[in-house]
């Protein structure tokens, strides 16, 4: 295993996933559904699972509390990875999905977590800068819990601007919209295409839209390097001088689900390692195709990690 700059992922509100099956789903009867399958979920628990599997190391620091919160700590040891947890204000959440055998459609119950407060909030950004001081990269990854207003990222950003850190954020939504507008800029912002049509205000057919749209988001100061994520088409990075695009390996899709999180694991490991920006989004871009030929639960698999990258097409815009 090679050496590579630390990596500290946050989870602020992670949740027990449970995945079950009914015969069917309709109202007002008792569904008697199937086993459980649990799974400890979360955007930065799965970048640090991912980065596992690939070989690399990671801290997960992750916001729990409760009875439903020590269960997931109990998980993630179990799983051999390195945890930091911070005391989240209330039980952690579960969210629940449940496929319809007689349509085959899954319905994904998604519970909120626990109220912050501006106490938690601060303290939780001092956690984090403690955490970070040794350098490296911090991956903030997933939802903000209630509570935590747009704009943590950037003031994150500050916070980490003493240390050697470097930020790399991958969320959505009204979080999303804060950084576009901000003059703060975070070190590696993440998006999907559909969340960049809509801070686009129209639609991005192509990979050179894509990338235009980052490379306006970099000057405008939201961030130094901007990734959006085009699905089938792979994904598209624009930094001040450059602009890539990685292209996705033609695989058999059994579940998209974990696909982002898996090419923010093989991206922040390769850059954590000092790969030139380009072979880290084909290392980004092979996890993810790899993540797609996994059941839901799953994430990816090394050697099909090791075969794609090898195969990587990754072109100058």
């Amino acid at each position: 295993m090679s050496m590579h700059a630390p990596i500290l992922t946050v989870t602020l509100n992670p949740a027990l996933d449970l995945s079950t099956g009914a015969d069917e789903v309709k109202p007002d009867l008792k569904l008697r559904c199937d086993k459980p399958v649990v799974d400890p979920g979360g955007g930065g628990i799965n970048v640090s699972r991912a980065i596992k599997v690939m070989g690399g190391e990671s801290t997960a620091m992750v916001a729990l509390g409760g009875a439903t919160g020590a269960r997931i700590h109990d998980m993630l040891r179990a799983d051999g990875l390195t945890v930091r947890r911070l005391t989240a204000p209330g039980e952690t959440r579960q969210s629940l999905a449940v496929k319809d055998r007689s349509t085959g459609g899954q319905y994904r119950f998604v519970l909120p977590g626990p109220e912050w407060h501006m106490t938690h909030v601060s303290e939780m950004m001092s956690a984090i800068a403690e955490a970070a001081r040794a350098g490296g990269w911090v991956v903030v990854s997933g939802s903000n819990p209630p509570g935590v207003a747009p704009g943590f990222e950037q003031m994150l950003t500050v916070r980490l601007k003493d240390g050697r850190a470097k930020l790399l954020v991958d969320t959505s939504g009204d979080a999303l919209r804060a950084l576009a507008g901000s003059s703060t800029p975070v070190d590696v912002l993440r998006m999907d295409s559909h969340e960049a049509e809509g801070l686009a205000g129209r639609p991005l057919p192509h990979r050179e839209d894509s990338a235009q749209f980052a490379a306006d988001l970099v000057r405008e100061g939201a961030a130094k390097a901007v990734i959006v994520a085009r699905g089938a088409d792979g994904s598209v990075i624009a930094q001040a001088d450059s602009a890539w695009h990685a292209e996705a390996a033609s695989v058999p899709v059994v579940s998209a689900v974990g696909a982002g999180d898996s090419f923010v694991a093989g991206f922040v490991l390769a850059m954590a390692r000092d790969w030139p920006v380009q072979e880290a989004l084909a290392l980004g871009a092979a996890a993810a195709s790899a993540a797609v030929m996994t059941p839901a639960t799953e994430l990816c698999h090394a050697h099909d990690v090791e075969r794609l990258y090898a195969q990587r097409v990754v072109t100058r815009l």
